[in-house]
């Protein structure tokens, strides 16, 4: 049976074909301004020796702990440096299963439970986490500066050979929390190598005979960063490190003019803010309209954002996708009236079905068009582990759509009560509003929580006591600390300044059961949650 591709082939024959062109370029910046001083390049070929020589340390170090070849090692980093691939990476290629956690995910107590649920054996981490690791279950290690390791005379292992199609290669965790944790999403041989030729079709080039230059998007601990570097090494394209993730529009500026970045790729709510930009200065609009591409996932675009860049010729695409599955749509593009829909990537097998829940979530819309929910079929190479399917053998997604040609489709939301922050990350509204009516069902009446598109969640409840409402809301917040505790930081309300009081069944209802609608709420209630997000 012939091996299934995977990160580490991509790499090995990238640096075959590209050696000397540039796979990184990495900010060298002054310490006081933050500013970048230089971009510095990395060619195909370090970064292959880079990665040999983690093995190499990697290996050796965990060989001294007794930990055993594909045995699954946890790393608990930022994700957002050259370094942090170097880790991961050079882990996968020392023969052992990468367990990415994100620093989003802050509570060691969490991460603690999620290595022994993986059968984790050691636990790489970010040194700023150095502290609080007492209780580990298994043997730590801090993520070094691999420049200063002394690992090059150490062997390198033999390049691990993915030819079980079940073999498990990544475990990523889902990016909200359910019953207090987030759940494992074992990343198998076979769903890789359909990450591998779907991200093929994202980043193609739209001119062979120069190489791209993209924007670092995410977190390598999260799959969307993950799929779009397995896009970008395939084509020989060059990743930019930023400074930070929400960089500057004059760090944007400074990437396209020093290193001749072509492609921009950018969570939606970080790309708004270059969108409104441009709105404002002529410069940032002519470099925004000078791209390749402008990708943008995790959320929709503002409409607002959308139809104007549309109509100033941004060659925006919208990538829709999950951390089950990948990116599964990617919107038409170009000039003409379906730019903004979106149609499945090749080489996979969906559906999109009729669903008992939409009926709620479609009396929403005025759309006459039916609501269809977006299923993974079994057969679907990015189908994800069995663990996460339905009882029907697939997986569904809970997002739902309207077909408005054979094939193309626009997003119509969740058919659940999960909303997504700004940076793509969902978090599970309901479970929240069921603690605080457990844990303060005496302080309330009912109460919802809100914040699509927004940092961080908000609750609004209806009171049920005469309390001073300062006081009130410190009260709420004392007694669900707990339960916040174990969830990621954009699922969190640890402050008094994102819960607000209103009156008395002063929130929007449904006129047949009574139920409090969420959208509605977002809607009614806009001005007060952009000033809560304002001064936060």
């Amino acid at each position: 049976m012939s091996a299934f591709r995977s990160h580490l082939t991509v790499l090995e024959s990238s640096a075959s074909l590209f050696s000397s062109t540039p796979a990184f370029q990495i900010p060298e910046a002054d310490a006081e301004t933050g500013k970048v001083i230089r971009w510095q390049a990395c060619s195909y070929t370090q970064f292959r020796d880079d990665v040999n020589l983690s093995a190499r340390y990697w290996a050796k170090t965990l060989r001294a702990d007794g930990v055993q070849p594909n045995s699954v090692v946890g790393l608990w980093l930022t994700g957002l440096t050259y370094m942090d691939v170097l880790h991961i990476y050079g882990i996968s290629r020392a023969g052992f299963v990468p367990q990415l956690f994100s620093l989003r995910l802050p509570n060691p107590t969490i991460v603690f439970e999620l290595l022994q649920k993986a059968n984790a054996k050691a636990l790489i981490h970010d040194p700023s986490f150095a502290t609080g690791l007492g209780d580990s279950p298994v043997p730590t290690h801090a993520a070094i500066e691999l420049t200063s390791v002394d690992a090059a005379s150490e062997p390198l292992p033999t390049m691990p050979i993915f030819s079980d199609a079940n073999q498990t290669v990544f475990v990523l965790h889902t990016s909200g929390s359910t019953s207090g944790s987030p759940k494992l999403v074992p990343c198998s041989a076979s769903w890789v190598d359909g990450m591998v030729h779907k991200s093929y079709q994202v980043s193609r080039p739209t001119n062979a005979d120069k190489q791209d230059v993209c924007s670092w998007m995410g977190s390598m601990c999260h799959v969307g960063q993950e799929f779009m570097m397995l896009g970008s090494l395939q084509h020989g394209s060059c990743t930019i490190q930023p400074t930070k993730i929400t960089f500057s529009v004059d760090e944007l500026l400074d990437m396209v003019i020093r290193c001749r970045m072509n492609r921009l790729h950018q969570f939606a709510a970080f790309l708004a803010v270059n969108i409104r930009a441009a709105r404002q200065d002529p410069k940032v609009l002519s470099v925004l309209q000078s791209l390749d591409h402008i990708v943008y996932s995790g959320l929709p675009l503002p409409q607002d954002d959308e139809a104007w860049g549309y109509s100033q010729g941004l060659p925006l695409y919208n990538l829709f996708g999950s951390t089950e599955c990948g990116a599964m749509l990617l919107s038409v593009g170009g000039k003409g009236r379906d730019a903004a829909v979106l149609q499945a990537l090749e080489g996979v097998s969906y559906g999109f079905f009729p669903t008992e829940k939409s009926a709620s979530v479609e009396s929403t819309h005025k759309s006459t068009g039916q609501m269809l929910e977006l299923v993974i079929l079994a057969d679907s190479p990015d189908c994800p582990d069995s663990s996460l399917r339905h009882e029907d053998g697939h997986f569904h997604t809970g997002d739902l759509f309207h077909e408005v040609s054979a094939g193309r489709y626009i997003s119509r939301g969740r058919d659940d009560d999960w909303i997504k922050s700004n940076n793509g990350l969902r978090c599970d509204t309901m479970s929240i509003e069921d603690n605080v009516r457990k844990m303060c069902g005496s302080l309330i009446e009912e109460c919802v929580v809100v914040g699509n598109a927004r940092p961080s969640p908000t609750l609004f409840i209806e009171a049920a006591v005469d309390m001073d409402h300062t006081k009130l809301k410190k009260e709420i917040i004392r007694k669900t600390r707990l339960f916040h505790s174990r969830r990621y930081i954009h699922e969190r309300i640890t402050s008094p300044q994102f819960i607000i009081v209103v009156p008395s069944k002063s929130l929007p209802r449904t006129a047949t059961k009574g139920n409090i609608r969420r959208r509605a709420v977002e809607e009614l209630f806009k001005a007060e949650l952009d000033q809560v997000y304002i001064t936060a």
